[in-house]
């Protein structure tokens, strides 16, 4: 509810928790102080969430919490009893059965806590009657024949864009010169015994078009069944490559299923392990490589268990990593995004939910919270078939009323939001000109460079990246 009485105070306290907010502190303002600051903004999904909470709490208390001491949030799963558990309900049973959404930590001038949750789509709120005390961290507990981080330096610098294409030509180059993009992708499939020639000819062929190059190097399960021994040479290699000169590496590629990692051996406890040594590997040979960790599938797929023998959903493997002491072993935090069917700046509306990673802005606090760490989106693209001449495959048949339009526009979105979030380093769109090759994986559909030759997205981005 919108209170009628708010002072200039109000508004100028409000731009500054705005700007921080994106930013990723928690806020504070010393009472007394005046500042300027920019434009709130309404449609950031947690700003949003932030002020549905402080309503809610004035309106419930009759407090003002116009300007307060100090807030955080967090994504949260109310678990066990829903989101209703941290009120002191008559009837147990009355509980509302809402699972996910954000939790709000509020303390007033005065030195008042409050303490609520709202779910996702903003429609419910629980305004606690007990301020929990905070569960005791998981400590992070590496494995003691983990090696010590070799030191090297880290995910500096400010936001930049990038692709992850096909061909790295002068026609895909002008592409995302009009997109604003300075860095590419490819991704590299290593066998043991390979050598590096594959990796020098990408790395080769970036720099021929003036572009920096993120490589991601991914293995082969069938080939990790003495896993010590599969490290070592991984990461050996990988050090190696590093040496040539590439400007960021990803380890791996969505450990946490069993496409990319052996059924019944999907944990990130184990993929730190290897995280580690080609860390140590890396900035052994070269320093300045950025070291990005193998960006988990996100799935919510093994429910409240979490984890089984073929996958563990992409949340609960970060937090095995992050409680393995994964932090220590990267610069910038792997991530994908890539099945999104409403516009990143909202919240709420999916149709097939409110899981957090259909969202924009929930799957980055899913990423980011467990290490506080950069982010390195290194998939995010959204699916349209509007143009491809074919039905979509039944595997992505919830992208079915996405339109060219929409994906241009939600891709601009998305990478304006990431740039402002301050917790973002690189952004990788999946893909810049990849055809449709047909079959059950609709590449094409996600590419920048659509079927008819044009590319609508190059513009949009560009203009966000700060072009005409």
């Amino acid at each position: 509810m919108q209170k009628k009485n708010r002072s200039l105070w109000q508004g100028i306290s409000l731009a500054i928790m705005a700007a921080l907010l994106v930013a990723g502190f928690t806020f504070s303002v010393p009472a007394g102080v005046a500042a300027q600051g920019p434009t709130p903004t309404p449609n950031d999904p947690v700003w949003r969430a932030f002020s549905t909470v402080r309503d809610a709490i004035e309106e419930d208390k009759s407090v003002d919490l116009t300007i307060v001491q100090s807030w955080a949030f967090e994504q949260s799963e109310f678990q066990p009893g829903g989101i209703d558990s941290c009120v002191d309900l008559d009837d147990p049973n009355t509980g509302r059965e809402i699972y996910f959404g954000w939790t709000f930590d509020i303390t007033s001038l005065r030195g008042d806590r409050y303490y609520a949750r709202v779910s996702f789509d903003l429609s419910v709120v629980a305004i606690c009657d007990r301020v929990p005390e905070a569960a005791a961290p998981v400590a992070a507990a590496p494995d003691p024949n983990l090696p010590a981080p070799v030191a090297g330096s880290g995910a500096t610098g400010g936001f930049e864009l990038g692709g992850h294409v096909l061909e790295l030509s002068a026609n895909t180059k002008g592409l995302m010169t009009r997109s604003g993009m300075t860095w590419a992708k490819k991704q590299l499939r290593w066998n043991v015994g390979d050598g590096t020639a594959v990796a020098a000819g990408m790395i080769n062929a970036a720099r021929a078009q003036g572009l920096k190059i993120l490589l991601g190097v991914v293995g082969s399960p069938s080939q990790m069944g003495n896993f010590d021994d599969y490290v070592n040479q991984y990461a050996a290699f990988v050090g190696e490559v590093a040496a040539l000169g590439p400007d960021a590496i990803e380890v791996w590629n969505e450990p946490n299923i069993d496409r990319e990692w052996p059924n019944g051996q999907v944990n990130g406890a184990n993929y730190t392990r290897l995280l580690a040594a080609t860390f140590n590997a890396i900035k052994s040979k070269n320093a300045n490589v950025i070291v990005v960790s193998g960006a988990p599938a996100p799935t919510g797929y093994w429910g409240t268990a979490g984890c089984a023998a073929e996958g563990c959903n992409d949340d609960v493997f970060m937090q095995q990593m992050a409680t393995a002491g994964a932090a220590s072993y990267l610069d910038c935090v792997g991530l994908h995004y890539n099945e999104g069917i409403v516009a990143p700046n909202v919240s709420s509306g999916d149709p097939r939910g409110e899981y957090p990673s259909y969202y924009f802005g929930s799957m980055l606090q899913r990423g980011y919270g467990p290490f506080g760490k950069p982010v390195c989106f290194t998939e995010l693209g959204y699916l349209s078939g509007e143009d491809l001449g074919r039905p979509i495959p039944g595997g992505f048949a919830w992208a079915q009323n996405t339109t060219v339009v929409q994906h241009a526009s939600w891709l601009a979105s998305a990478v304006s939001q990431a740039a402002q979030s301050g917790r973002v380093r690189l952004l990788i769109v999946w893909n810049v000109d990849f055809p449709d090759l047909g079959g059950a994986d609709p590449m094409g559909g996600y590419a920048m460079l659509r079927k008819d030759g044009t590319c609508p997205a190059c513009d949009q981005l560009g203009v966000v990246m700060g072009g005409s």
